[in-house]
This record gives structure tokens, sequence and C-alpha cells, in this order.
């Protein structure tokens, strides 16, 4: 699984140098999850910001970008961003951030590798995929596969264009859409449950929603209820890509909660 460590590309694994890193590098690690049909690439503001302090890896998930031939299947997935900790992180634990479909292999992460999870950000995944919301991933998977890929291809590169600046936007456009790994994530996701698996991770969580996304915030306190330690923050005027709608305080956010956790 390839990862972003800083302002270099790496593979899982395969530690990859960060130029502006120190000779002994123990910043503490950061492993940012994407949403679905994106890449690691859409964390460039992040990785960038956090990179003075933090050591920061954006792997693509399974069905994304480097990743595009590995099936999506979600505990898999979890499997494997624990084996990027194992293998990059210093000292073998990261405080583990995700955004939509990252959220959700970020819960399951910290369910199944708790001991590799410093702590647990989860972003836009505070709603349970199962019965009458499951419709929703369902309609955006079969939109995903019955839209033509060019058309949808050049929807998805104005939408990004179009409504972020260029240091957000063109990072996400040279990482690509990848739909069709996508759809499949989607529907892998139909029928399961998270709040179990944010339950079983004992460590602290901090779940951020922006203040517009209609569909995961009104679900959140539940999710909160569940996890062990948790922190919510809402994002005024961001909508479900908090981390692109509002960068410098989905990144001070981070910041503040991953030092909390790194100096624990």
């Amino acid at each position: 699984m390839p990862s972003n460590a800083s302002s270099s590309t790496t593979d899982a694994g395969r530690s990859g140098e960060d130029p502006g890193a120190p000779a002994e590098d123990t910043r503490p690690t950061i492993v940012f999850l994407h949403g679905t049909r994106l890449t690691g690439s859409s964390w460039a503001a992040q990785v960038r910001a956090l990179g003075d302090e933090f050591h920061c890896l954006a792997p693509d998930l399974p069905g994304h970008g480097a990743q595009a031939a590995v099936p999506f299947a979600v505990d898999d997935a979890a499997d494997r961003v624990a084996e990027v900790i194992a293998s990059e992180a210093h000292g073998g634990r990261a405080t583990v951030v995700g955004l939509s479909l990252g959220g959700y292999v970020a819960m399951a992460v910290a369910a199944r590798h708790p001991e590799r999870v410093a702590g647990l950000v989860v972003a836009g995944a505070t709603a349970e995929p199962v019965g009458v919301r499951s419709w929703f991933y369902r309609g955006l998977a079969t939109a995903f596969t019955v839209i033509p890929g060019p058309i949808i291809t050049r929807m998805n590169r104005w939408f990004f264009r179009a409504r972020y600046p260029r240091e957000i936007g063109d990072p996400i456009l040279a990482g690509g859409f990848w739909f069709a790994g996508g759809a499949v994530a989607l529907r892998s996701l139909v029928g399961e449950e998270f709040r179990p698996r944010l339950a079983a991770y004992p460590g602290p969580s901090l779940l951020i929603n922006g203040q517009l996304d209609v569909f995961f915030r009104p679900t959140e306190r539940r999710f909160a209820r569940a996890a062990t330690s948790p922190r919510r923050l809402t994002l005024r005027r961001a909508t479900h890509l908090t981390n692109l709608d509002a960068p410098d305080a989905f990144t001070a956010a981070v910041r503040t909660f991953a030092r909390s956790v790194s100096s624990a």
C-alpha cells in the first residue's frame, strides 16, 4: 500500500526518505486515510502543514490509486493500514485520521489493531451504512458504475477545480479518480456496523463533521456515546469534505489532538 510520507511518496514496507526530516527523525506519525474514489493526495494540505511537527503518511486504500488492483474489503484494508503503521510509523504507532471511507477504515484499524493507534480521528463517517441509510451508499456506488467513465471523470475534475484553490485541487486531480474501486468499497460498507468497532477501541478519539453535512452529522452523538474517550468538533460552513472545505481549521484540530495523544 503506497503512502505519502510528508513531501515524498513511499510504498508500504519500503519507507521513503523524507527530505525535510532531520537525520534522527523522532516526529510522531500521523496516518491519513482518504475518501472513496480519491487517493492519499487529497491530504496534501494537511501533510504539507503538519510536516514541520509530524511524520505524515497518506496511503492509497485498496481499489484506489497505486492499489487499484487490490479488491477492497473493510477488514483487509484495516490490516493493510496496520502493516503500514508497523513498518513505517515511528515507534510502530500513529494517530490515524480518516475521512468518509477512510473514517470507516480508521475505526476498523483501531478495533483490530488498537496497539498501533495512539489516537483516532473520524471525519464524515458517523453514520451506519445499514437499513434505510444503506441506500445512500448503494446509490452512490451505482452512480460510479453506470455513469460513463469519461463523463463522471470530467464532472469530478470540474468540481475540484471550481471549488478549491489550486494547492488543494491540483494534487487531487493528479491522483486521479477511481470510481470502479470506489463502487466496490461503498458496497462493501453496506450492512457493516462501525459503532461497535469504535467502542472496541480503548483510546481517545476526535469526531469531526461539517456543519452542512446533513447525512453524517445528525448521528454523530450516537458514535460519541459509543467511544471510550471522545471529543467532538463541528466545522462551520463545511460540507462532507471537511479537510478540503476548512483545511486550516481541520489541520489545527488534528495538530492539537495528535499533540495530546503523542505526549500522553
